[in-house]
């Protein structure tokens, strides 16, 4: 099974397409995807046992606040060891791990909300299930910037937008099977747990046993880097533990960070938030909806953004990022005041277009400035900036929310401190990017020092064999029809469920603005 699952047996034969790629770093990304729907479990978790009504013994919404922060805080923690681990076991090994840990992840927590005991679904979700969030993260993002070095954005985009759409398929989900496993004595989140559970580990295994990964040196036919001197872009590759010690990369990590701290409290709350704020005119499934449509926006942002930054520049986009959210995070409380939820949802929509694009971009924009070779490392111990986003963000929404409460501020009007404070994170945001400049060229691996690295990767026969083979790229070429069916099929499997989330979310997002 090691044998199996080593990346000497995944590199790619002469011949292979590879748009077969990203519909597997989508099965997984759609799978792990369901973190940012878990806000949908909160008001049932907090009547867990009074069921109508929450009992003297119900969790509150703020320690069920913590399962979702300790499953992000382990995510950034898993990812910053993986991204090492990736660039010498394969994205596949690495996959059927996080496959395992977020499966199971699952049904431990299936068993704390059994015996309610929050401590087994803070292990089992959060910690586990963290762990697999990680490593599921980051096993597809180096390998698609390595199959699409002519679109960078849109490679992490396409890996990335199935993280923010996942809660479109979760949200209706776990609503429908709520209420199937309901009963007098049950709000159904036990039972809805484990049959997810059991879902997303076939669907991640299905998704790491199909990657692959292009051989060493391997560019698309008919494609030749650009000659240029671009701004910002690295001519070289940095080795990952010179990379984390320049300048550039705590700026980034301060530049994500701040991104997602803005977004990702807001994220984790959105749906009580909304039923707060307009209380009595939004109900439960139209909240679930809403989650849906946030979602929806997130997957949007993460595509189109990432793709556009290939023409606008990292740097510009990120921008665009911070000036504009800081001015629709200043207009939130507006739109409360006045009462209006078309505009209370646009303003959130926008932004989390803004959030899912800036976890989309940054993997582009760190193959941009230290190069591809130690890219998934990088990555991951850059995502430890998520880690500490995970923990700010929700403790920020949740902490002054009940701050305000407990000074008389009624619950419509208690998130508006958060916001001016999140307008406040992405101004700092702005600045920091400001700061980003090209990595100086003394950091760049030597071409003995490259050769060394890429030399340990063509270690078996079967990796030599492969090196320079060429590989169908959709480059203008006829593939045979066998391969064309076959990449159809596998875009058919991920596009499907993704449908349906997608209808399902709209027919109850309609539900706000009735």
């Amino acid at each position: 099974m090691a044998g199996f699952l080593s990346r000497e047996r995944i590199v790619a034969p002469a011949g292979f397409n590879r748009w077969l790629v990203p519909p597997a770093a989508l099965a997984i990304h759609l799978c792990i995807g369901q973190a940012y729907a878990i806000s949908v479990f909160n008001l049932p978790l907090s009547r867990a046992i009074g069921i109508a009504q929450p009992a003297a013994a119900d969790w509150k919404l703020t320690t069920l606040g913590w399962i979702y922060t300790l499953a992000i805080v382990f995510l950034g923690l898993s990812a910053a060891f993986a991204g090492t681990w990736l660039e010498r076991a394969g994205p596949r090994k690495v996959g059927v791990v996080a496959a395992c840990c977020w499966g199971g992840g699952f049904l431990i927590a299936a068993l704390g909300v059994h015996l309610h005991r929050i401590v087994l679904i803070y292990l089992g979700y959060g910690v586990i299930g963290g762990c697999g969030l990680g490593l599921g993260y980051v096993s597809p993002v180096s390998t698609l910037i390595k199959w699409f070095p002519d679109r960078r954005g849109m490679a992490t985009g396409m890996a990335i937008m199935g993280f923010g759409g996942g809660a479109l398929i979760a949200a209706p989900l776990s609503d429908a099977l709520m209420g199937r496993f309901a009963s007098a004595s049950s709000v159904g989140v036990a039972p809805t747990f484990v049959v997810m559970g059991l879902v997303y580990f076939v669907a991640m295994l299905a998704g790491a046993l199909a990657f692959r990964i292009p051989p060493p040196h391997w560019t698309p036919a008919g494609w030749t880097p650009p000659a240029g001197r671009q701004a910002h872009v690295a001519r070289g590759h940095v080795h990952v533990e010179k990379a984390v010690r320049t300048p550039q990369f705590p700026l980034l990590w301060a530049v994500l960070c701040l991104n997602v701290t803005a977004g990702i409290g807001v994220l984790g709350q959105a749906s009580p938030m909304i039923q707060e704020i307009f209380k009595g005119r939004v109900s439960p499934s139209a909240a679930a909806g809403f989650v849906g449509l946030l979602s929806l926006f997130n997957i949007g942002g993460r595509i189109v953004w990432a793709s556009l930054s290939d023409f606008l520049g990292r740097r510009r986009t990120y921008f665009i990022f911070f000036a504009l959210g800081a001015a629709l995070y200043a207009s939130v409380p507006f739109s409360g005041r006045t009462g209006s939820v078309p505009l209370f949802v646009a303003c959130v929509c926008l932004i989390l277009t803004m959030y899912g694009g800036g976890f989309a971009t940054i993997p582009a924009y760190l193959a941009d400035l230290f190069g591809t070779q130690f890219v998934g490392a990088i990555h991951g111990r850059l995502l430890t900036a998520w880690s500490m986003a995970g923990v700010v963000g929700p403790v920020l929404v949740n902490y002054i929310r009940q701050f305000q409460i407990d000074r008389g501020v009624a619950k419509a009007d208690a998130y508006n401190l958060t916001m001016y404070v999140m307008t406040g994170i992405l101004l700092l945001g702005f600045l920091c990017n400001f700061a980003i400049r090209r990595v100086s060229e003394e950091h760049y691996m030597t071409p003995r020092e490259l050769e060394a690295e890429q030399r340990l990767l063509r270690r078996s026969p079967a990796g030599a064999a492969a090196a320079g083979a060429p590989v169908d790229a959709a480059t203008g070429r006829t593939a045979p029809p066998a391969r064309l069916l076959m990449a159809s099929m596998a875009w058919l499997l991920v596009a499907a469920p993704l449908a349906w989330g997608i209808g399902s979310t709209l027919r109850k997002a309609l539900q706000l603005f009735r």
